[in-house]
C-alpha cells in the first residue's frame, strides 16, 4: 500500500515509443505505448515508486501546499481529544502527560523529537489495536512490527507477520482501521483478487472512501524530514 500519491492518470498513445512518467504539483501522468501490456505498466510503476514519492513530496513543498510551522495540537488515531503541544527547554526529547492531554517537546530539535514521539506512540498502541481488530474480524495474524517505511502503509508476509507504518497513528481511526483490515485480509487471500476485496469490504464497508483519503492526504512536513 503506497502512501501519499494521487491516482496516476494513464494515457495510451499510438506514437509513444516508451513509458513516460510526469510528476506535477496536482497530478501524476503516465504515457504508455499503445501495445504495452498491463504487466509492463505495473512493473514500471513499481520500479519508479521511490522516485515518484520523493518527487511528489518535493513538488508539494515547492507549490507551498504545506505549512512549515510546527503544530500546537496533535490528533492521534485512538484519542478522542487532541494533545496540546508545548515546545520548551527540557532534558528529555519529549514528555507525554496522558492524563492532561499534553505533550512537551524539547525545543532543541522539535521536528525530530515530535516524530520520535509519534514513532514511540505507534509502537505502544498499533500492535494492541491490531490484536483487538483480529479478534473482532476472526482474521488471525502471527506477529506485528511497527516501522517507518517510505513506500508502504503496511504489509503481510506469507507467515502472516504484519507490518504497520507508524505514521498511521496521525490519521483518523477509520483510516488506520482500513489499513489494518487490509493487511489482516491478506492472511486469508495473499493477493488483490476480487475475493480479497470482498473480505476487506466485509469488515469495512466504506473501504474505497478510506483508501482514497489515505492516498490523497499529505503527511506533515516534519514527518517527512530525515
Amino acid at each position: 500500500m503506497t502512501p501519499n500519491l494521487p491516482e496516476i492518470q494513464i494515457t495510451r498513445k499510438l506514437r509513444a515509443t516508451r513509458l513516460r512518467l510526469r510528476v506535477e504539483p496536482t497530478q501524476i501522468k503516465l504515457t504508455v505505448p499503445q501495445f504495452c501490456t498491463q504487466r509492463q505498466v505495473q512493473d514500471f510503476l513499481k520500479q519508479s515508486e521511490q522516485w515518484m514519492i520523493e518527487t511528489w513530496q518535493k513538488q508539494q513543498e515547492k507549490a507551498g501546499l504545506q505549512d512549515r510551522s510546527l503544530p500546537e495540537k496533535l490528533k492521534l488515531f485512538n484519542l478522542e481529544q487532541p494533545l496540546s503541544i508545548v515546545y520548551k527547554v527540557q532534558k528529555h526529547s519529549f514528555i507525554f502527560d496522558e492524563e492532561n492531554h499534553q505533550l512537551f517537546i524539547s525545543d532543541r530539535q522539535p521536528e525530530s523529537y515530535l516524530k520520535s514521539f509519534v514513532i514511540a506512540y505507534a509502537k505502544a498502541y498499533l500492535p494492541s489495536y491490531l490484536k483487538k481488530l483480529s479478534s473482532e474480524t476472526g482474521l488471525r495474524f502471527n506477529q506485528c512490527a511497527v516501522r517507518q517505511p517510505k513506500t508502504r502503509w503496511g504489509s503481510c508476509s506469507a507467515k502472516h507477520d504484519i507490518m504497520l507504518n507508524s505514521g498511521l497513528v496521525l490519521f483518523p481511526l477509520e483510516i488506520a482501521r482500513y489499513v489494518a483490515v487490509h493487511e489482516l485480509a491478506h492472511t486469508k487471500h495473499f493477493d488483490h483478487s476480487s475475493n480479497f476485496w470482498a473480505e476487506v469490504q466485509k469488515h469495512d464497508v466504506n473501504f474505497q472512501q478510506h483508501r482514497k483519503i489515505l492516498k490523497m492526504t499529505p503527511m506533515p512536513w516534519w514527518w517527512l524530514e530525515k
